[in-house]
C-alpha cells in the first residue's frame, strides 16, 4: 500500500502540472496533445492507484469516487474520436461500456449518501452531489451514442468541459488530504472546487459557443 501510495502521490502531483500547461498552449498543436495526453495517463494511474487503496482500507467512498473523477478525464479524450457522431457516426464498445460502469457506480454512491450513508463514511451529502455529477456526466455520454449531436462543436464542449471537470476532482482530493487535517472531513472541504470549477464551465463553455456562433451578415440596405 505503501507503494501504491507513492505512485498515487506522484502521479497526482504530475496531473496538477500537466492540466494547466494543456489548457494553456495552443489547442490541437502538439505540445496540447502531447501534454494533454501525459495528463490522461496521470489521472488514469491516479485512479488504477486509489481503487485498490480504497477496497484495502477499505473505503468505498473513494472508490466510488476514482470511478467517475476517471471517466470525466477518459470520455474528454474518446469525444475526440467521435467528432463524426453528428454524421451518423456509431461509439465504440469501450465507450458504452465505460458509460454505463460509471452511471452504475455513481447511482450507487448518490443512493448510498442518501439511504445508507454508514457504507460510505458519513458522506452524506457529498456523496449525494458526486453521485449526480457522475450520472449526469455518463448518461449524456450514453444519449450523444444514441441520439446524435447536432451541434457540430459538441466533441470541442465535451472534451474541455470534461477535462475541466476532472481537474475539479483532482483539487476536491488534494483538498481533503490537505485541508482535512485543520478543518476535517466537512462537506465544504470536498465540495468547494465544485463550487467554484462548475460556474467556470458554465462561462466557458458560453464564450466558445458565442466565439463558434455562425457570423450574421447585415441586412443589405
Amino acid at each position: 500500500m505503501k507503494i501504491f501510495l507513492g505512485v498515487h502521490i506522484t502521479a497526482g502531483a504530475s496531473s496538477f502540472l500537466m492540466a494547466p500547461i494543456a489548457l494553456v498552449t495552443a489547442k490541437g498543436g502538439k505540445q496540447h496533445r502531447r501534454w494533454g495526453k501525459v495528463y490522461l495517463w496521470s489521472m488514469g494511474v491516479v485512479a488504477a492507484t486509489a481503487l485498490p487503496m480504497a477496497i484495502y482500507r477499505p473505503v468505498l467512498f473513494l472508490a466510488l469516487v476514482a470511478v467517475f473523477s476517471f471517466y470525466s478525464c477518459f470520455s474528454a479524450w474518446r469525444v475526440l474520436a467521435l467528432k463524426d457522431l453528428p454524421k451518423g457516426g456509431s461509439a465504440k464498445p469501450i465507450d458504452w461500456a465505460a458509460g454505463a460502469i460509471t452511471f452504475v457506480t455513481s447511482a450507487c454512491l448518490a443512493g448510498f449518501g442518501a439511504f445508507k450513508p454508514a457504507i460510505v463514511q458519513n458522506m452524506g451529502i457529498v456523496a449525494i452531489v458526486f453521485g449526480f455529477i457522475g450520472m449526469g456526466l455518463a448518461s449524456g455520454q450514453l444519449k450523444s451514442f444514441i441520439v446524435k449531436p447536432k451541434e457540430k462543436m459538441f466533441w470541442w464542449y465535451t472534451h474541455l468541459g470534461n477535462m475541466i471537470g476532472s481537474y475539479i476532482a483532482a483539487w476536491s482530493a488534494f483538498s481533503v488530504v490537505t485541508l482535512s487535517r485543520f478543518l476535517g472531513s466537512r462537506w465544504y472541504v470536498w465540495l468547494w472546487p465544485t463550487m467554484v470549477g462548475v460556474p467556470a464551465i458554465v462561462l466557458t463553455m458560453a464564450y466558445y459557443k458565442r466565439k463558434f456562433a455562425p457570423k450574421t451578415r447585415a441586412a443589405a440596405a
